[in-house]
């Protein structure tokens, strides 16, 4: 859920034409003039990155091990993944450990996915994503999203009210700030002001969204969709309402689905099942009421939620009830790592443009670092089959 050069992000920003005033306006703070190989290179990169099936790593608000996170974010770039992203919750401020990363990797993007359009103002957020584009020479891609009740109103101390409206202003005013725009929707009677550092590349934003009239609005003015526990039969549902926003867009490409995938990876398939349960249990007894009801009422697997939430209250918060089967297959990425290819696949094959394979929290750095590795391993073979095809296209 990138800019310019090798370490950029899976969403790719979608420009609109910048008045003749503030392209000078950015053109006297950062230097814009790249030359033709530059431009050519660029496109290469970004051309070859959509073929071959980005894949990278995800943290939730759960994993508060910040040294933990900073050496598998070093594996991932070690390893040629394409991106790590942040979730922001009630542990660590996202964009300050953001940039560490960036001082601590080279090449892979970084992201935010996400941080909630509650936590700060939309200047604040802009003048985050404009310094993380600085300190990590063009690999951040910004993820914002609506939340939730539970972490809005605990945490942040607001009314969740009007989420839609909320996020929908504070992408425009985002979108605005970050091209050197006046702030769109000042309070009343106030000046409008302008960011004076914009970032050195265009910002891609991803949109978290699960609602319909998130998901519209992620396609009207957001580079990529940012789906969390979506079922994979139905992500086509979900780029119909993406393809629906587009229509109101005056962006220049459509946004893209980068999906984000809790792992549910082990050697044996009980191992599989176990870190399934944990995920399924956590997000349909723990984090508010969306997640349960997304998967009861849109995915139609309300015996499996059910299922889920009696085991839950039962104590047995990593059993996989066999009537959550189904759904852990469709919401999780469930199964031995000699299966992660296919099963990261199966995402691509049903329309994904990019998959996050969020990381289960708190299990041993070793057991975290075999996934990564696993990535690594289908991406390389992806890369290669990617490379043969090329080759051989050549030839002919």
């Amino acid at each position: 859920m990138r800019a310019a050069g090798a370490g950029t992000s899976h969403a790719r920003p979608r420009r609109v034409a910048r008045p003749a005033r503030v392209r000078a306006q950015a053109s006297g703070s950062v230097d814009r003039g790249r030359t033709a190989a530059s431009a050519m290179t660029v496109q290469t990169t970004a051309n070859l990155e959509r073929r071959s099936a980005p894949v990278g790593v995800a943290f939730t608000p759960f994993e508060s091990r910040v040294e933990v996170i900073v050496r598998l974010a070093q594996r991932a770039d070690a390893a040629g993944l394409g991106r790590v992203d942040l979730a922001e919750g009630w542990t660590h401020d996202s964009m300050v450990l953001l940039a560490e990363l960036a001082l601590r990797t080279s090449r892979i993007g970084l992201g935010t996915a996400v941080v909630s359009a509650w936590g700060r103002t939309p200047a604040t957020i802009a003048m985050g994503a404009a310094g993380l584009q600085r300190c990590s020479r063009g690999r951040f891609s910004l993820g914002i999203g609506a939340s939730s009740p539970p972490l809005t109103e605990g945490f942040h101390g607001l009314a969740w009210e009007q989420p839609l409206t909320r996020t929908r202003n504070a992408l425009r005013a985002i979108r605005s700030l970050l091209a050197g725009e006046r702030l769109p929707n000042p309070a009343a009677g106030a000046r409008p002001l302008r960011l004076a550092a914009l970032p050195d590349a265009p910002v891609p934003i991803t949109l978290a969204a699960l609602s319909a009239g998130s998901i519209r609005l992620a396609g009207e003015l957001a580079d990529a969709w940012g789906p969390f526990l979506w079922a994979r039969s139905r992500l086509q549902d979900g780029l119909e309402l993406l393809a629906e926003g587009r229509a109101h867009s005056e962006l220049q490409t459509p946004a893209t689905a980068c999906v984000g995938v809790p792992v549910s990876l082990g050697r044996e398939e009980a191992d599989a099942r176990r870190l399934a349960g944990w995920w399924l249990s956590t997000y349909a007894t723990r984090m508010g009421p969306l997640y349960p009801r997304m998967l009861a009422e849109r995915f139609g697997m309300a015996a499996g939620v059910r299922a889920v939430i009696n085991a839950a209250q039962d104590g047995r918060h990593a059993e996989l009830p066999a009537a959550a089967e189904e759904l852990a297959r469709e919401v999780t990425l469930m199964g031995r790592h000699d299966e992660a290819a296919d099963l990261i696949g199966a995402w691509f094959a049903a329309g994904a443009e990019s998959v996050q394979l969020v990381l289960p929290p708190g299990r041993p750095e070793e057991e975290l670092a075999e996934i990564v590795d696993t990535a690594a391993g289908v991406v390389a073979a992806r890369s290669h089959a990617i490379l043969g095809e090329s080759t051989g296209q050549r030839r002919c």
